[in-house]
């Protein structure tokens, strides 16, 4: 009766264990899903350009040939100071404005040396790297000028199952400060925070629960246990055949 009852209790132990962990487990936990919500998006906002950053210049026009670069280049990395040097144009101030704000002062001021200018600027070093307890951590460069947490984490494959999905750090660099900012990926109030839109050089670190330790350390164990039977059977077996 006594085996019984400690069996018993065994079992709702290791059941309750399994019915806590997977509270943790499924994103967006608190979305209401009847009737279908919908929600007005406030929080993107478009890539800054920065200093050290990478610009692609592409002008065309009806007199192209005025527009010329001694450099024979289209990328320009934007200066310390924010600057970059652009044929016509001289040096031009570009940190602190969007890829589609340039593009219209670029148009607007080369009117005075071409005709009909179009311009087209982007942002060509835009990554994002994701670590820790994913599928595939890596540094990824983004094509776009928009990607969200969810797409960052689907480029590397998804958290593993051990991954602690309320306690996803995101790494921000902006004007020369750092920022550490937590992401709960079990609340829906992720998608109108302003860290669900990424940023360049932005770092997703996604940490691991106790249960990757365990696991990482149960095999070290077992390992050091079956080097060390081989280590025996081989003495055993030396002094057997001398």
């Amino acid at each position: 009766m006594k085996r019984t009852l400690l069996f018993q209790a065994v079992v709702l132990m290791v059941w309750l264990s399994s019915c806590s962990s997977y509270k943790n487990v499924p994103y967006f936990q608190d979305v209401k899903r009847s009737p279908v919500p919908q929600e007005d998006i406030t929080n993107f906002s478009p890539l800054i350009v920065q200093p050290q950053d990478v610009l692609s210049v592409h002008v065309t026009s009806l007199n192209a040939s005025a527009w010329q670069d001694s450099t024979n280049k289209a990328e320009y990395i934007v200066s310390e100071q924010g600057n970059i040097q652009l044929p016509l144009l001289g040096q031009v101030q570009v940190a602190g404005s969007t890829a589609t704000e340039l593009q219209t002062k670029f148009t607007e001021e080369l009117k005075r040396f071409l005709k009909s200018p179009t311009v087209n600027v982007k942002i060509l070093n835009f990554k994002i790297a994701v670590l820790g307890d994913v599928m595939r951590p890596d540094v990824f460069k983004i094509n776009n000028t928009r990607v969200t947490v969810l797409e960052a984490l689907s480029l590397a494959g998804d958290l593993n199952i051990t991954a602690r999905r309320t306690d996803v750090l995101l790494i921000r660099e902006v004007n020369g400060k750092r920022s550490y900012i937590n992401i709960d990926l079990t609340s829906a109030k992720l998608f109108q925070a302003d860290t669900y839109y990424l940023k360049n050089n932005d770092v997703l670190y996604v940490k691991p629960d106790k249960t990757k330790f365990a696991e990482v350390d149960r095999g070290y164990r077992t390992l050091s246990l079956i080097l060390s039977g081989l280590s025996i059977v081989a003495i055993v077996l030396a002094n057997v055949l001398k």
